[in-house]
């Protein structure tokens, strides 16, 4: 046990609305086509949620093998770097690289260097007279930061279109220290979010919690939800949530 962390403590919270998850109580599991991985099953629907999120550390050898079949995915390179094989190409998926693979597409990850990947998965739902999407790929530093709502201390990355082709949205918020949300959003969409940088305050349903570089949060549809940066530098997360379709 950590001689910092008091005994029987922590600040983990499952909840019918909402749920945080900490790094000291994650345990690896392991994730069918996966091997030599780490496999932290970090949201799913065993607490509620339509969509699944994993955090995947790579060893040595590690390398991971599927389709995606009626699913499909958004792979984020968190940490690290890998090689990737998907439509028929080869990929470097650097720090701070990402995917986004449509149904039916194979794929393989593998010659991993300290690899860690952060990946949404859901049914992809198809939308009439609309094409499905194709594969995305891209640089998180290269998708230009918009500021949210006018607030220039707290700017927005969009890493997937937003057509009706896409049934999903993966950002970045990032806040300036003292940032915040300009209001508590209550919405229909449901999020999967990682804390990449920095720490804050996140209002989850009618609950604060203190949140930092490495937490999850799940927050089901009509969750009251809001955020403040705080400490001397940057606060940013990524996170999913689900868009263009009817309810």
């Amino acid at each position: 046990m950590n001689a910092n962390q008091l005994f029987g403590h922590t600040r983990d919270a499952v909840k019918a609305r909402y749920a945080l998850r900490t790094p000291s109580g994650f345990v690896p599991s392991s994730l069918p086509g996966w091997r030599g991985c780490a496999v932290i099953i970090q949201i799913s629907p065993a607490m509620g949620a339509r969509f699944c999120q994993y955090e995947i550390s790579m060893a040595k050898n590690g390398e991971g093998r599927g389709r995606t079949g009626s699913n499909e995915m958004v792979v984020y390179a968190v940490e690290g770097q890998c090689s990737a094989n998907f439509g028929g190409k080869k990929h470097s998926l650097n720090a701070g690289c990402f995917a986004y693979l449509p149904p039916g597409t194979d794929f393989h990850f593998d010659k991993p260097r300290n690899a860690r990947l952060l990946i949404f998965e859901k049914k992809y739902e198809p939308l009439a007279e609309v094409a499905a999407p194709e594969i995305v790929t891209g640089r998180a530093d290269e998708a230009e930061g918009q500021p949210f709502l006018g607030n220039k201390g707290a700017r927005l990355q969009a890493l997937l279109p937003g057509d009706p082709r896409f049934d999903m949205a993966v950002n970045i918020f990032t806040y300036q220290p003292g940032a915040t949300l300009p209001f508590v959003e209550t919405h229909i969409m449901e999020h999967g979010l990682l804390m990449l940088a920095g720490q804050g305050i996140y209002r989850l349903d009618a609950d604060w919690h203190p949140v930092q570089a490495g937490d999850v949060i799940w927050m089901a549809p009509y969750c009251p939800q809001w955020f403040a940066a705080m400490g001397e530098t940057p606060a940013s997360y990524i996170y999913y949530k689900d868009i263009n379709r009817a309810p």
